[in-house]
């Protein structure tokens, strides 16, 4: 089992194989994210899939504080590393195995710039493991035929992160989609109800999830799960 908190948005905090490894952190720009305290998140490494600033406005702060290792495409990590940052680089199709599990870095359908305007190169999502527990961190994505490589190619998913929230990312009818081509049945949802153009029924999402029998998890930010 692991560990799951979310953070609001897109953002989540995973133990997994003896390390914290956060995700996209946009918490201080959330205003429904205001009782998260940043200052005291402990973290080892950061994921970030995308150079939009709601995936990383506070990877900086975060990063300086704790030390903690940026893992993102090779152009992300670059201008964190410009700003005496330490980071791992990596690029679709790669894997690379680190000390708490192994990382593939997959493809996803969106687009990327920096808060200053910077390239962020591709867009991607990360498939996590070890010998106990594999995961699916989407980013933000379309539906795409690719998901169905990740079955294919990683060990079997215990459970996966997708967006369900439309206009920027795929909609909750796409991710039930692509809840069956990555073959995953708990699903945790994310990018929703943070601005109006992606609200959405929450009660409507879950009922869609069901009658394919599969389980959406909605957590509340700030609760932890465990799968």
């Amino acid at each position: 089992m692991t560990q799951i908190q979310f953070l609001g948005h897109a953002c989540f905090l995973i133990e997994f194989g003896g390390a914290k490894l956060l995700f996209d952190p946009f918490i201080t720009g959330n205003s429904m994210a205001k009782q998260i305290d940043i200052d005291a998140l402990e973290v080892d490494y950061i994921f970030i899939t995308h150079g939009h600033q709601d995936h990383v406005l506070d990877a900086e702060a975060i990063a300086k504080r704790t030390g903690a290792k940026i893992i993102s495409n090779y152009e992300i990590v670059s201008w964190y590393e410009a700003k005496g940052l330490s980071g791992h680089p990596m690029n679709h199709g790669g894997k690379y195995t680190f000390d708490f599990g192994t990382v593939k870095y997959v493809s996803a359908i969106h687009s990327s710039v920096l808060p200053d305007g910077t390239y962020g190169g591709n867009p991607g999502g990360f498939v996590v493991w070890n010998d106990s527990n594999c995961f699916y961190m989407a980013g933000d994505t379309a539906l795409t035929y690719d998901m169905k490589l990740i079955p294919a190619l990683c060990p079997k998913l215990d459970w996966a992160v997708l967006p369900i929230g439309d206009n920027f990312t795929m909609g909750m009818e796409e991710a039930v989609m692509a809840a069956d081509f990555i073959q995953c049945n708990q699903i945790i949802g994310c990018h929703y109800n943070t601005f109006p153009p992606i609200e959405i029924e929450v009660s409507k999402a879950q009922q869609l999830f069901e009658t394919q029998k599969r389980t959406l998890h909605l957590p509340k930010i700030g609760a932890s799960l465990s799968l």
